[in-house]
This record gives structure tokens, C-alpha cells and sequence, in this order.
């Protein structure tokens, strides 16, 4: 029996969430086209008769132009210096740029494994991937280098085989079935929001949030009432939609996804409510147990 943490590092959009989604089996980690996505540390718990592997799920790293993005910055260093071993994520299908080089540079100052992972080689062929594997090998002494698509799940198992030789522990720190550190309610906001930024344009804010205000759990449903937040009134029509058209969309297919991650019937009531001061925000959202941190 091994165990450990295991931290997800990359630049956004490289498939962090995707390849964690993809490890677990479950959709536990929103994915979206757009950067910044993911805005929590989420811990995604994989199991197996041999090992337990709790996988840190982390904001992409970038260079932050708002407060927002410092502070996903920030909690990405953090799960750096707290897990046993690195996973660096990069899109192998782009160049090789500052972004990847600067995360590189952080490298140098750990003293723990850092297993190089090349997502998204469904895009290469044989002989672009091995170049590509020379190009990083000449930047850093990577402890292994493994070549996958989260989004096929090609090649996934191969970075579970590899991750058990370098795992510290012999203990479980979850039951076997738990799959997350995140409760219930936190997973359904985050489908609900995943569905908003995929649903919408590029003029949605990041900051957006949303909350469930309850939820009414019976033997094979749940009643789920949640609140979407947003700071001005003209987000909020855009994502109603015309006569309310997005807003149901928006619904519809997050309907689908709650249903698959609790494994019941759900019925969803949406709406929208603009909060434009972060004070009332914060008071707000304390009401239903929520901390905002997009300060």
C-alpha cells in the first residue's frame, strides 16, 4: 500500500483539470476553454487495492493583472511546497514559452520529484512528440517525462504506475470511496459555473460566483435552489438570455452533470442576483456558509 500528494502545476488551459477528471473517472474538477478557471486548490482522490493517490487540482499560473489572478497564483506556489511530488502539466501541441520557462525556474528551488507531462499529444505525431520531449529534457532534469491525452485517456494509467515508485507513504487519508475533499454542494456550484463560462462570452467575469442556497435531498432526488452572483446588471442579462432562453440552457446542462456526480434525479431552479459592493457580497454569501476570496 502507497500513498501521497500529488500537485497539478501549469500554465492555464493546459488540462489540469481535464487530466485529474480523467485519473478519478469523475467529473469532479470544472474545465473550460477559458483561463483562470479553476479558482480552488480541489483534491481529487484516486483509489486502488494497491495505492491512494490525492491529486491538487490548482489554478493555472500566469501573470496576474488583477488581484484575482495574484491570488490564484499565490495558491498555486502554495500547493507546490505541500505535496510529495509535482505532475508539470504543459500543452505539448504549442510552443515552448516564458510561461513554462518561468515555472521551470520554481523547480530549481524544491527538493522533491517533478514528472514532466506532455497532454494533448492526440495532436502530434510520433516524431513531433519526441522532439518535443528533447526540447524540455535540455531545460530541466525532469524526473520522468510522460506523453498523454487527458482528453482521450491515452496514456493515463501510465502516470499512475509511475507516480506509485515515488510516493512517501503507506497510510489512506481518505475512505475508498471518496474521490474529493470538496463537499457536495461545493462541486454543484462549480458545474453550474462551469456551464456559465462555457455557455457564454468572454465578457462573463471570472469573479462571478455562485452558491447554493439549499437543497432538499430525498431517497432517489435532490431539490437544488442556487444563486448565480454577479457585480453588474448587464452580466446579469447575458446570462438570462433572451425571455430567459441562456439561463435555462445554462440549467439544462448542469442538470445533466449533478445527475451523473450524485448519482439521482435533480431538478435545478436557477436565478440570477447582481450584488455590485463586495461588502454586501461578502455578507451575502456568509449567510449560506461561503467565504468569497475574489478580493
Amino acid at each position: 500500500m502507497k500513498s501521497g500528494f500529488v500537485g497539478l502545476i501549469g500554465r492555464p488551459n493546459v488540462g489540469k483539470s481535464t487530466l485529474m477528471n480523467s485519473i478519478i473517472g469523475k467529473k469532479i474538477a470544472i474545465t473550460s476553454n477559458k483561463p483562470q478557471t479553476t479558482r480552488n486548490i480541489i483534491q481529487g482522490i484516486y483509489n486502488d487495492e494497491e495505492r491512494q493517490i490525492v491529486f491538487v487540482d490548482t489554478p493555472g499560473i500566469h501573470k496576474p493583472n488583477h488581484k484575482l489572478g495574484k491570488y490564484l497564483n499565490e495558491q498555486a506556489y502554495y500547493s507546490i511546497e505541500d505535496t510529495d511530488v509535482i505532475l508539470f502539466l504543459t500543452d505539448a501541441s504549442e510552443n515552448l514559452g516564458g510561461g513554462d520557462k518561468y515555472i521551470i525556474e520554481r523547480f530549481k528551488e524544491l527538493n522533491k520529484p517533478v514528472i514532466l507531462i506532455l497532454n494533448k499529444i492526440d495532436k502530434l505525431n510520433r516524431e513531433e512528440i519526441f522532439n518535443k520531449i528533447l526540447e524540455y529534457k535540455d531545460l530541466y532534469n525532469f524526473t520522468e517525462i510522460i506523453p498523454v491525452s487527458a482528453l482521450k485517456n491515452k496514456n493515463t494509467k501510465t502516470i499512475i504506475d509511475v507516480l506509485t515508485k515515488y510516493l512517501p507513504d503507506n497510510i489512506k487519508y481518505f475512505d475508498d470511496n471518496q474521490v474529493t475533499n470538496k463537499s457536495r454542494d461545493f462541486i454543484i456550484s462549480e458545474l453550474i459555473r462551469e456551464k456559465i463560462f462555457n455557455l457564454t462570452s468572454d465578457e462573463i467575469p471570472h469573479s462571478l460566483t455562485c452558491i447554493i442556497e439549499h437543497i432538499e435531498n430525498k431517497k432517489d432526488t435532490l431539490i437544488i435552489n442556487a444563486c448565480i452572483i454577479v457585480d453588474r446588471d448587464n452580466i446579469k442579462k447575458i446570462i438570462i438570455g433572451h425571455n430567459g432562453s441562456k439561463l435555462k440552457e445554462i440549467g439544462t446542462k448542469a442538470r445533466k452533470d449533478i445527475e451523473e456526480f450524485t448519482n439521482k434525479k435533480v431538478y435545478l431552479e436557477l436565478y440570477v442576483k447582481t450584488i455590485k459592493k463586495w461588502r454586501d457580497r461578502e455578507k451575502y454569501l456568509t449567510e449560506f456558509g461561503y467565504n468569497d476570496f475574489n478580493k
